[in-house]
């Protein structure tokens, strides 16, 4: 990816809250920007309404240029 910033995804409360509801609370969940394959963004009409995700969350790599330069780290990430 351009760029990526790690998620401390699954903790100990969501990791119980899918045992509760018996599904795998899943792992290794990032905020990325786009494939190598779509670096000049030309595959952005793809990329961006498919799910080839698996569980992250993909912005384009201006957006994620934004993200990385404006959010500090440790800030909190609340996905609803």
């Amino acid at each position: 990816y351009f760029r990526s910033l790690a998620i401390s995804y699954p903790n100990p409360a969501d990791i119980e809250r899918a045992k509760k509801r018996g599904v795998d609370p899943g792992g290794d969940i990032m905020i990325h920007a786009q494939p190598k394959w779509n670096a000049d963004g030309r595959g952005d009409a793809y990329a961006l309404t498919k799910n080839w995700t698996d569980g992250c969350i993909a912005v384009t790599n201006k957006v994620m240029q934004d993200i990385w330069y404006r959010v500090p780290i440790g800030v909190p990430v609340i996905i609803e």
